[in-house]
C-alpha cells in the first residue's frame, strides 16, 4: 500500500479546488491592535493591518486582561498541573465560572479547553444521558455542534435554517414523549444573520424541549453586559444551556457552558471532553476572568465595534463592493469563487498589507466563497477608505465588477 500517495492525492485535490488553506505567519503589536508584522514572502517582517480576527474588541491587547494574565504567571506558574479532577482546579478556574455563570442568569458554568470541546463535550454528553433523545438542528450550525451531535448517537433532524415553520413540523412529528433538544446559535458568523431565540423557545416550550444556544460571535458584544443576544433580547432565563467562548470577544482561550447546577454537574461528571483534558492554565484563566469582569462593566468597546461595522457596511456599499446583508459586526464580501477569494485575499497582503482570510468550502457552500471582514473599535475611518480604496482596485483589476 503505497500510503504517501494517498495522502498527497487528498491535498492535491485540495489545491485543484483551490480551497488549500495557507497560513499567515503573524506576530500582532502588543498595544496597537489591529497592527501587525506578517513573516511570509519576504525579507523580515512587514508591516499589516489585520482585518479578520475573532479578537472582535480587542481584548487580547487590552492592559487589564495582560496585566492579569503577567501576575498570575507570577503568582503560580504556566500550567494548571493537570485534569480538573487531579490537580487542575484553580481558585481562577471557580473564579471565573461564578462570573460567566452570573453573565448569563444560570446557576452554574462550566470552562472547557476551547468552544470546540464545550459543544462537543456538551451536546455528545445530553444526547447520551436522554434515552430516545431526538436533537433538531439548524442546518448552519458549526462544525463542532454537529460533531456533538454525532458522537451523541441521537437521531438528529435538520431544520432550515431560521426557519421556524419547518421546526415545527419536525417538532410535531414526534411522539410527545420523547425527549427533545434544539441546537442553535445565535449570530452565524459567516453571514452575520440572527436566530429568532424567543420564537424558538415558543417553540420548544410548546413541544417540550431543551434549548442549546451557542453565543460565541455574540458574547462580549450584545447585551448589557456581554451576555449574547439572548440577553440582549432579554430571553436568557428561557434558553437550557448557553454556550460560548473566551477565545472571541474576550480575546484570551476556552469554551464554556452555563446552566442550571444540575445539568452542568451531569456534564462535568460524564463528558470525556472535560474529564480527560488538562484543564486551562490559571494563566488564561485570569486573563479572562478580566476580560469578563471588565466588558460587564463597559460598553464602550460594544459601542465601538458596531459603529464601526456599519461604517464598513456603508463604505462597501457605496462603492460598489458586493457586501452581504448582515445585522452583526459580520461583514462579509461575496466573491462566489475560491481562487479568485484566494487571489484578491494574496493581493491585499502582499501590495497592500492588509490580511484578510478567504471563506472557503466546507466553511460555507460552494459558490458563496467570500471574504469575511470583522472590523473593531480600533479600526480607524482612515483605514477603512484604504481598504475599501484597494478592494474597488482589485475588483476593477480582475474583472469581477460584471461578476459581482
Amino acid at each position: 500500500m503505497d500510503y504517501q500517495s494517498i495522502f498527497q492525492a487528498a491535498i492535491d485535490r485540495l489545491h485543484d479546488e483551490g480551497r488549500y488553506r495557507v497560513f499567515i505567519d503573524i506576530l500582532r503589536n502588543k498595544g496597537s491592535y489591529p497592527n501587525a508584522r506578517c513573516f511570509a514572502g519576504h525579507n523580515g517582517p512587514k508591516p499589516i493591518t489585520v482585518w479578520c480576527s475573532n479578537d472582535y474588541l480587542g481584548m487580547g491587547q487590552h492592559p487589564a486582561v495582560v496585566e492579569a494574565m503577567e501576575q498570575a504567571l507570577h503568582d503560580v506558574g504556566a500550567g494548571s498541573g493537570g485534569t480538573r479532577n487531579i490537580g487542575g482546579n484553580t481558585h481562577y478556574h471557580v473564579d471565573l465560572e461564578a462570573e460567566l455563570a452570573d453573565l448569563h442568569g444560570k446557576e452554574a458554568a462550566l470552562l472547557f479547553t476551547s468552544g470546540y470541546v464545550s459543544n462537543e463535550a456538551a451536546l455528545s454528553t445530553l444526547g447520551k444521558l436522554l434515552p430516545g433523545c431526538v436533537i433538531f438542528s439548524d442546518e448552519l450550525n458549526h462544525a463542532s455542534m454537529i460533531a456533538g451531535i454525532k458522537s451523541s448517537g441521537c437521531e438528529k433532524k435538520i431544520f432550515r435554517h431560521n426557519d421556524l415553520a419547518h421546526l415545527e413540523e419536525l417538532l410535531e412529528a414526534e411522539d410527545s414523549a420523547t425527549p427533545k433538544l434544539i441546537a442553535f446559535e445565535s449570530v452565524y458568523s459567516m453571514d452575520g444573520d440572527i436566530a429568532p431565540i424567543a420564537a424558538i423557545c415558543d417553540l420548544a416550550d410548546r413541544y417540550g424541549a431543551l434549548t442549546y444556544l451557542d453565543e460565541v460571535h455574540a458574547v462580549g458584544m450584545y447585551g448589557p453586559r456581554g451576555g449574547g443576544i439572548s440577553e440582549r433580547d432579554e430571553v436568557a432565563d428561557r434558553v437550557t444551556i448557553i454556550e460560548g467562548t473566551l477565545g472571541k470577544a474576550f480575546g484570551v482561550m476556552g469554551g464554556y457552558i452555563a446552566a442550571d447546577r444540575n445539568i452542568v454537574d451531569c456534564i462535568r461528571s460524564y463528558a470525556p471532553g472535560f474529564i480527560f483534558t488538562t484543564s486551562l492554565s490559571p494563566v488564561l484563566v485570569a486573563g479572562a476572568l478580566a476580560s469578563v469582569r471588565h466588558l460587564k462593566a463597559s460598553a464602550e468597546e460594544r459601542e465601538g465595534q458596531q459603529a464601526s461595522a456599519a461604517l464598513l457596511k456603508k463604505k462597501f456599499a457605496e462603492a460598489g463592493l458586493p457586501v452581504m446583508e448582515s445585522t452583526t459586526h459580520i461583514v462579509p464580501l461575496a466573491v462566489g469563487c475560491p481562487v479568485k477569494a484566494k487571489r484578491i485575499s494574496d493581493i491585499l497582503l502582499a501590495e497592500y498589507g492588509f490580511y484578510v482570510q478567504p471563506i472557503n468550502y466546507p466553511t460555507v457552500p460552494r459558490g458563496t466563497e467570500r471574504l469575511r471582514f470583522t472590523p473593531g473599535p480600533t479600526h480607524t475611518a482612515e483605514m477603512q477608505d484604504e481598504l475599501t480604496g484597494a478592494l474597488v482596485e482589485i475588483w476593477d483589476r480582475l474583472e469581477m465588477r460584471a461578476a459581482a
